[in-house]
């Protein structure tokens, strides 16, 4: 299942079955894990662990150092779960010693081409990055988030669970959850209820997801009596936690 003209490190541990094409290069720290299949051409270095069934396309840069000039060596790690399509011309860096030391992409992830995962950037589940969404260092994107063609995102920034943001979006602060974006600089336009709907979420909770949007952006409240309101909403709205909590533990301040 290896291209005779692939280089794969005798160090390397990879399941019976993975597919290595044509040109490509594996490290020696690379483990790859069982229905995996990596295209010709594709370079995956450093402590990287991929997990099962992932499809990675050609010209593909897995696990290389970090455009950081603090790092000095250490034995970061790239950690890739398990159902995950990676599209042509990604780049995935390792992590930093001044972060957890792990760059992490989840599971039945649907990553488009030339996307770029800057150091100890932690990916949920279930995302959707268009073609060219670049993320910075230490950015953490929420399950169920999908990012437009050409999004970008600043280092540190947090990004809910179950956003949506239009082609260009610039991303410099945090975008709560369920919020819809778009704009340089981004702007909140909504929620994403079309998608909340395809996901199970019913009507109820997608109306209660529309009041907590209002008072959050359209009520004049500060966004401390904002928080407040939301947090009385919770008791009969439990939908409402996952916002409120993103709300609670944001640093950079949200998008408004």
């Amino acid at each position: 299942m290896i291209h005779q003209t692939a280089i794969v490190h005798p160090g390397a541990q990879l399941a019976d079955d993975v597919e290595v094409g044509a040109y490509s290069i594996i490290g020696e720290h690379v483990e790859i894990g069982a229905g995996t299949v990596i295209g010709p051409h594709v370079v995956i270095n450093g402590h990287t662990r991929i997990g099962r069934q992932n499809r990675i396309f050609q010209f593909c840069s897995l696990g290389e150092i970090p455009q950081d000039k603090k790092y000095a060596g250490e034995p970061t790690r790239l950690e890739i779960g398990d159902h995950n399509t990676i599209r042509e011309f990604c780049t995935f860096n390792l992590g930093t010693a001044q972060d957890v030391g792990v760059t992490r992409v989840g599971n039945h992830n649907w990553i488009m081409a030339y996307v770029h995962l800057a150091h100890d950037c932690q990916v949920g589940n279930h995302t959707i990055f268009a073609n060219n969404a670049q993320l910075a260092g230490h950015v953490h994107v929420g399950d169920y988030a999908i990012l437009g063609g050409f999004t970008v995102v600043h280092q540190f920034v947090r990004i809910g669970t179950h956003i949506i943001t239009g082609m260009g979006t610039i991303l410099l602060q945090d975008l709560p959850p369920y919020v819809l974006a778009s704009g340089n600089p981004s702007s909140p336009h909504g929620i994403n209820a079309e998608g909340l709907k395809r996901r199970g979420f019913s009507g109820t909770a997608v109306t209660a997801i529309k009041r907590a949007y209002k008072t959050l952006y359209k009520s004049g409240l500060s966004l401390d009596e904002a928080k407040a309101a939301i947090g009385a909403q919770l008791p009969e709205h439990p939908e409402l936690q996952p916002l409120a909590d993103f709300l609670a533990a944001s640093d950079r301040g949200i998008i408004r």
